[in-house]
This record gives C-alpha cells, sequence and structure tokens, in this order.
C-alpha cells in the first residue's frame, strides 16, 4: 500500500485489511491498530507511512525485528518517495510552527534503538543529494512567491541560489530578503520525514549563526514527498535544539 501509494497507483485500504484479517484472524480493530504502530516505527526512521495510519505507539517489541526484516529483503523502500522539484503551493500554506519541545527523559525502548541506528534518518537524508537540491530549489521558489506576495517584486528577483551559483560552504544555501531588504540567509534542510526528524548541522553553519544571528535561519522543510511543509529555526541554535556531537576531525 505505500508503495502504491508514493507512486502514485489507487489502492483500496479496505480490500487490503480484509485479505490481512482472513489470513491472521484478527479483529479489524487490531489490524488498524498494528498498522499505526507500524507508522509509528517509519515516523521514527524518517520514512512516509500510508495516509489514515496515524503513528500510535504502544507497540510490542515483535514489531521492531519485522520491520528489520522487512527493510532488510527490501532496502529500495527507504528511497520510496519521489524526490522531484516540487512546485510550491502559496507561503501561507507552507509556512507552520516549529514542533514543540518532548520529553528528553522519555525512554526510548533498546529495539527501536538499534532500528534507528542501522537506517539512520539524519545519515540517509544527509547523503541524499538529489533531496537536498530539490528542497532548496523548492525554498528559492517559496521565498519569491512570498517576497511578490508583499509587493517586493524588485526583492524576489534578487533572491539567490546559492549553493547552486556560488557553490557550497557559504554556510547557508539561499540569499533571500524581509519585506524591508534585509539579507536573510537560509539554511535548508530537507527531510521526506515529519517535522521531529533529525538533521546535522556543520561547523560553518553555526559559526555563520553566531556570526550573523539576526540574518540566518534555519528552513526545515519536512513531507517533502508528499505535502512540504517548513518550519524556521532562528539562532541561537542551543536554545531551540538539542546539539549533540556526531563526528570529530582527526589530525596528526
Amino acid at each position: 500500500m505505500l508503495a502504491d501509494d508514493l507512486a502514485g497507483r489507487p489502492y483500496i485500504k479496505s480490500k487490503h485489511s480484509a485479505a490481512l484479517m482472513a489470513q491472521i484472524g484478527r479483529s479489524h480493530r487490531s489490524v488498524e491498530f498494528k498498522h499505526q504502530n507500524i507508522s509509528a516505527v517509519l515516523d521514527e526512521l524518517g520514512l512516509s507511512w500510508i495516509p489514515g495510519y496515524i503513528p500510535k505507539g504502544n507497540y510490542q517489541s515483535t514489531i521492531f525485528p519485522a520491520v528489520d526484516r522487512y527493510l532488510t529483503l527490501h532496502p529500495e523502500v527507504l528511497d520510496l518517495a519521489p524526490v522531484r522539484p516540487l512546485l510550491s503551493p502559496a507561503p501561507s500554506g507552507v509556512f507552520v510552527e516549529a514542533p514543540s519541545p518532548t520529553n528528553a527523559e522519555q525512554k526510548v525502548p533498546p529495539g527501536l534503538q538499534r532500528l534507528v541506528r542501522k537506517y539512520d534518518p539524519l545519515e540517509r537524508d544527509h547523503r541524499n543529494r538529489r533531496l537536498g537540491k530539490a528542497g532548496e530549489a523548492f525554498v528559492v521558489d517559496v521565498e519569491r512567491k512570498r517576497l511578490q506576495e508583499m509587493d517586493r517584486s524588485d526583492l524576489a528577483k534578487r533572491v539567490r541560489w546559492v549553493a547552486v551559483e556560488d557553490g557550497d560552504g557559504a554556510g547557508y544555501d539561499v540569499l533571500s530578503f524581509e519585506s524591508h531588504g534585509r539579507e536573510r540567509l537560509i539554511e535548508v534542510k530537507t527531510t521526506n520525514g515529519t517535522a521531529r526528524t533529525p538533521f546535522f548541522l556543520t561547523r560553518n553553519e553555526l559559526s555563520l549563526a553566531t556570526e550573523r544571528p539576526n540574518d540566518w535561519l534555519v528552513y526545515r522543510v519536512h513531507l517533502f514527498a508528499r505535502n512540504p511543509r517548513v518550519f524556521t529555526i532562528s539562532p541561537p541554535m542551543e536554545n531551540r535544539v538539542i546539539l549533540r556531537p556526531e563526528t570529530w576531525r582527526a589530525s596528526f
């Protein structure tokens, strides 16, 4: 069903559920809840889930090796979500509030921890250059439309895709503007996962955030494959997100 959904092929959930109920002898409610459990695990892995099966936790530990077995046999599922430059909707329908803080003390089941380490959504997004570039193109389009809606077509024409025109390394990807003309230095972080999917920040990006805190910000593009939404994060970053060291530079 997920493959069909992401490929745009029609399917009927009730038929799949009926076939599964007949095969395993469980009730409709049980099958629905198990699908929602699967969605919850896929959410933790930064993957899309079947619309209508809203993620629900309280899963049994047996679900983790089951998902692991499937992803091992079908690694293409990890890249099922289509990556394409999307025509953005009106900016008013794109921007959303950033997710609220979670309970840092909440215990994560060991089976889920192993799954996240094996299919790390941070690493997958970081390696996926097509996804990153498609997200940047999306933001360039959104920014131009945002400025046009504010009657600043002059500034819209000056929006630049810095990461493509000048190359990576500037500490931000897109140069845009506030309505009054001040520069907006946008670092784009894109995922096909949900708003809570973690992302990487480089030393260079954090350095620029410190140097120009009033101009620099993150555009966190999420749910990109299906229904892209954006929330923003402004410095100081340590007040908005939990920063943990992931890599070290080794030298002699």
